[in-house]
Order: C-alpha cells, then sequence, then structure tokens
C-alpha cells in the first residue's frame, strides 16, 4: 500500500506519496521519479477498458500526476473513446479543426513552422473558467531526437513551500487571462472576439484526492488579485521559479505511439522544441474539468 518517501529541497519538508506499484491488479505501473510520473503497461487503449482496468488507470493517474504508454495504436475515433472514459471532452478555444474532429487538437512542428505548442510551462486553458481535468497526447511521429515534454508536480511544489509562505497563499486569488496567448496565435484561424478569463485561487484543493497543489503558471496567469503589482509580480516570479525546480520534474522522452495523460489540476508542463527542422506530430483530447476551489 502507498506510504510516505521524503523529498529534499533546502530541508526535509517536501513529502511525497510513494507507491511501487507492486499492488495492481490489472496493469502494471513502474514509478519513474518518486513526485511525479509513472509508466502503465498490460493494456490496449484501442480497445475497450472493463470497469476494474479503468479504475485502476484512473487510480495510476492520480497517485502519479502523469502516465505514460508505449507501442499504442488508436485511430482518431479511438483516442477520443479513451478520453470520454474520463468525462466529457474539452474544444480548445483557439485550434482549428484539422482532423474533422472538434476533440482533436493536433500538436504539430516541421521545418515550416514558427513555434511549437506549449514551449512555455502551463497547465492546459487555465484561463477557463472549469479548466480541463486532463490532457491526453498521442504522439505518432518523432524526430530522431529530442521533442521530450517535462511534467512539474504541483502538489510537490506546493509542499516544499515552508509554512509562512502556505499561510500567506492561503485565500489569495488570481487572474488567468487567454488574450494575450491565443491572440494572432493561429494564422488559420480567425481571431474571436473574446478569448477566456477567470479568477482561481493560487492554491487549489484536489476534488479527487483532497490534496493541495499550486495553481498558477507563465503562460496564463497575470496577477494575484489584491495585491500591488510590484508585490504580485514578485510572488508569481518566486513561484514560478520554485514550481520548476527538478526535484519535482520528470521528463519524458517521446517514441513513436507513445501516450502521456496528465492530471491538469496538479500538473504543469513543457514541450521543448529542440527539433527544427524535424517532424513531431500528435494528436491530444482534453477531459473537461470543473472550477478551482
Amino acid at each position: 500500500m502507498a506510504g510516505e518517501k521524503g523529498t529534499k529541497l533546502g530541508g526535509p519538508r517536501s513529502v511525497a506519496t510513494w507507491n511501487d506499484g507492486s499492488d495492481y491488479r490489472y496493469i502494471t505501473v513502474t514509478k519513474v521519479n518518486p513526485a511525479v510520473g509513472a509508466t502503465v503497461s498490460g493494456v490496449d487503449l484501442s480497445q475497450p477498458m472493463s470497469p476494474e482496468v479503468f479504475e485502476e488507470v484512473h487510480r495510476a493517474l492520480m497517485e502519479n500526476v502523469v502516465i505514460f504508454f508505449r507501442d499504442q495504436h488508436m485511430s482518431v475515433e479511438q483516442h477520443i473513446a479513451f478520453g470520454r472514459l474520463f468525462g466529457d471532452l474539452d474544444v480548445h478555444p483557439a485550434a482549428a479543426n484539422a482532423t474533422g474532429h472538434e476533440e482533436i487538437l493536433v500538436i504539430a512542428a516541421d521545418e515550416n513552422s514558427a513555434r511549437a505548442n506549449g514551449e512555455a510551462w502551463h497547465s492546459d486553458v487555465s484561463c477557463e473558467a472549469e479548466p480541463p481535468m486532463g490532457s491526453i497526447l498521442y504522439i505518432m511521429q518523432c524526430p530522431p531526437a529530442g521533442g521530450d515534454t517535462l511534467f512539474s508536480s504541483m502538489y510537490a511544489a506546493y509542499e516544499a513551500l515552508s509554512e509562512n509562505m502556505k499561510a500567506y497563499l492561503e485565500g489569495l486569488v488570481a487572474v488567468h487571462d487567454g488574450e494575450h496567448v491565443y491572440r494572432g496565435l493561429y494564422n488559420n484561424v480567425a481571431d474571436k472576439p473574446v478569448y477566456p478569463r477567470s479568477k482561481h485561487p493560487v492554491v487549489r484543493t484536489h476534488p479527487v484526492t483532497g490534496k493541495k497543489c499550486l495553481f498558477v503558471n507563465r503562460a496564463f496567469t497575470t496577477h494575484i488579485v489584491g495585491l500591488p503589482r510590484d508585490e504580485s509580480d514578485a510572488i508569481l516570479n518566486f513561484l514560478y521559479n520554485h514550481m520548476e525546480h527538478p526535484n519535482f520534474q520528470v521528463r519524458f522522452q517521446w517514441e513513436e505511439n507513445s501516450v502521456a495523460f496528465w492530471d491538469n489540476r496538479c500538473a504543469q508542463h513543457r514541450a521543448v522544441w529542440d527539433y527544427w527542422p524535424h517532424r513531431r506530430y500528435g494528436h491530444r483530447v482534453t477531459v473537461k474539468g470543473d472550477a478551482p476551489r
């Protein structure tokens, strides 16, 4: 069963939940890092999933923040069906419908790209009033080297804060804005009159695990409500630098037909675009979430 194993960042106050995966019956779960990430095997995501297998996949996600699958072969319809096991699917506020399925966000970069998706640390579409529960990225084409994705646990980042900082952050609310992120981003999509803008607690409580985690990010968060701008900027920059510490991270090396499924409520991620002019291509579905509390 799960126990507790300490990690250190300037002192022994960061605690990560450790489960070695030995008590799973239907799937195999192999921990990648103490704070975040596990590889799941023994399941074919293209096939219908029994309630018992679904429960263990969901549990693996709750325990590990992000889970990885290798050697998967899913059609667009099967990818969508897998995502819908976890809830209704979100439609991205800015991306084009390139596959004929509005639920699919195409993730692609090659020699003709001016940018790649997700190059800054972020939580997906946190500007929405009800940000996504999680995202499932399926990469079909990889560059010969590079193209990794970094994931960071916001549980671990919160737990590593001092008690004084936790007390200071309690009750603070921050603005998350999509305007500066999405306006003019996709040349083949007409800009919308308004992009989402919402207020969320700086520290949220996960609705399933009951654990607290940080919920601000460089991409969408603009300021903390009720603080002078210089104080807000100082606190946010401190938190951004803190949450990007390697102790909270896992680096996933993609292979063709790999899948990463992250809990958007307690994880941030960053895609590394170090493979130009080579091509990286995949599809993402995103599961709707709830209002952070």
